[in-house]
């Protein structure tokens, strides 16, 4: 899949509420950086209470993300955050190098891998889908999502 062009990318941000009516509100803006580099920041709060905090760093002249860090909050409690920091020596996250995320309990050091993040591509509709998955195991317990 070929990166998306910045007016894609920017319909794609900005477009999130309608296209997903899980979303109650959404505060992501594009900002240019260079003629063909923007930085993605804001918020993204989820009917179910949960919020995602987003910063991306992106190239569209290589057509990547260069960095990114995204960050799930339920309350004032981060409950996820997906970073590419490698951990080449945790074999569990190989699927997914480097692209990873922590989560409770212990969630500095519980590291579980990441499909459907990379910077080849975006990664919100694969974040959003996560949120709404932890917001309903959230409201069922942990089998719902088992």
């Amino acid at each position: 899949m070929e990166f998306p062009s910045w007016a894609e990318y920017e319909r794609l941000i900005y477009s999130l509420p309608e296209t997903y009516p899980q979303i109650a509100s959404s505060t992501l803006r594009l900002y240019s950086t260079s003629a063909l580099t923007a930085i993605v920041e804001g918020s993204i709060w989820m009917c179910n209470g949960l919020e995602l905090r987003v910063v991306e760093a992106l190239d569209f002249k290589i057509g990547r993300i260069q960095r990114y860090s995204y960050i799930i909050f339920r309350d004032d409690e981060k409950i996820r955050w997906y970073d590419p920091e490698p951990h080449a020596e945790i074999p569990e996250l190989a699927s997914t190098f480097p692209h990873h995320y922590h989560e409770p309990p212990d969630i500095k050091r519980n590291r579980k891998p990441a499909p459907g993040i990379s910077f080849e591509s975006p990664n919100l509709p694969t974040l959003i889908a996560d949120c709404i998955t932890l917001g309903n195991s959230m409201i069922t317990g942990p089998s719902a999502s088992d």
